[in-house]
């Protein structure tokens, strides 16, 4: 039996590609994020700002979210794919526009790492991570 090698994998649905880019998986996760934005935009008007506000966590910001440690130190341009994203997300929920401040994805990758070292250290983590 031939077997063929591939360039990307996938393991708990993160895209892993042979160089360790992450580029696979910035456009999967951007590509899923901005379906989900584009299919709210017809009901977020219909919705109090509180109910667009879960929406918009529970389909884009959790995708951004998900995993987003395994990103940590890709390059800037992957960065800004997933900025963009985020960013479209809060100008539908807040009206906000293209010029207004929103939190870097940057910030909330170097937060997820920095609480999972926390817990580790401060013995509240799984056996396999604090190991």
């Amino acid at each position: 039996m031939i077997r063929t090698l591939r360039s990307t994998v996938r393991d708990l649905g993160v895209m892993i590609d042979s160089r360790l880019t992450m580029a696979d998986h910035v456009t999967a996760v951007c590509r899923s994020a901005y379906y989900q934005l584009r299919q709210l935009r017809c009901v977020v008007q219909s919705l109090t700002s509180e109910a667009a506000m879960t929406l918009v966590h529970s389909f884009v910001s959790t995708r951004l979210d998900y995993c987003n440690s395994v990103l940590y130190g890709i390059a800037a341009n992957q960065l800004q794919r997933l900025q963009s994203v985020q960013n479209a997300a809060a100008r539908l929920v807040t009206g906000t526009r293209r010029t207004e401040h929103i939190t870097p994805v940057r910030q909330r990758i170097v937060y997820k790492l920095a609480t999972l070292v926390h817990k580790c250290l401060a013995g509240r983590a799984p056996a396999y991570l604090a190991e």
